[in-house]
């Protein structure tokens, strides 16, 4: 069977919630790239429904990102609408790569120790791929919601993962909208570049 059947077949098989769950997320994506608030709507919607079915699938830490999301769907929505003083919303910055590698010791830290947690105790399916890409997803949502530029390169990473994850536990629609996800990843970078360059907030920021 064809990667294209085993998608058409799967498409068949699942129930509306999970086509969904695709689209909105899809539609998230869309409107992140172009920095409207509409996106954080779609992130809600898409991530309720990913909740219920990670569960089903076994996949514990990212039903818990799911979660976490759904929050930050909030949070996100109220700092974009917070604006700036010229009315234009928040920019676009960068931040210096000693917060980066911080963050990151700290990311496979927690992801070590909830891998091995969920191993021992629990059913988990690859526990310690699923914490790294959970907790690094969570890291980069908040700097989604900050409108920090290097968002976009660690999200080129998960996704690559959770195509990986998500194809091997029966959730081909939901592989498919990650390989979606990184064709679009590309188009995030330049535009958020182009945002950040436009409004002269070229400069390291620490917000």
């Amino acid at each position: 069977m064809t990667v294209l059947s085993q998608v058409i077949e799967q498409a068949r098989a699942q129930s509306v919630p999970e086509l969904i769950a695709v689209i909105a997320a899809i539609a998230y994506l869309g409107f992140a790239i172009r920095q409207q608030i509409i996106c954080w709507f779609f992130a809600a919607i898409s991530t309720s429904i990913y909740i219920w079915l990670f569960i089903e699938a076994r996949l514990y830490m990212e039903s818990v990102l799911n979660l976490f999301y759904l929050l930050m769907a909030g949070y996100g929505w109220w700092v974009w609408s917070g604006g700036r003083d010229d009315g234009d919303g928040r920019p676009v910055v960068i931040w210096a790569w000693r917060r980066h590698l911080t963050a990151s010791v700290v990311v496979v830290f927690l992801s070590a120790l909830s891998g091995w947690t969920l191993s021992v105790y629990s059913d988990a399916a690859y526990p310690y791929i699923d914490s790294m890409t959970t907790w690094f997803a969570i890291w980069a949502t908040f700097l989604v919601a900050r409108k920090v530029l290097e968002n976009w390169w660690y999200w080129l990473l998960i996704d690559l993962a959770s195509i990986f994850i998500y194809w091997t536990r029966d959730l081909q629609l939901t592989a498919l909208l990650f390989v979606i996800y990184v064709i679009m990843i590309p188009f995030g970078l330049i535009s958020w570049r182009n945002s950040m360059r436009e409004h002269g907030d070229n400069k390291l920021s620490m917000q």
